[in-house]
């Protein structure tokens, strides 16, 4: 093997290793964003149901449960 082609074969694998740290990056920011977006909803949704207590406080305080 010449020091040409180790140079090359090293050179190709540092890019291997490079691109896939991209994409491992790129799917954690991705997971971020959505788990944002989520984390939003759900804060709209109490927001939703305090705004509903506030009208009506006798909704959803009581409810029966029969096993």
């Amino acid at each position: 093997m010449s020091i040409g082609s180790i140079n090359t074969s090293v050179a190709l694998a540092s890019v291997k290793q490079g691109t896939m740290g991209d994409i491992g990056t790129i799917m954690l920011s991705k997971a971020l964003d959505q788990q944002t977006t989520e984390g939003n909803g759900i804060v709209k949704m109490l927001d939703a149901a305090a705004m509903e207590r506030s009208v009506n406080p006798a909704v959803g305080s009581n409810f029966d449960v029969s096993v």
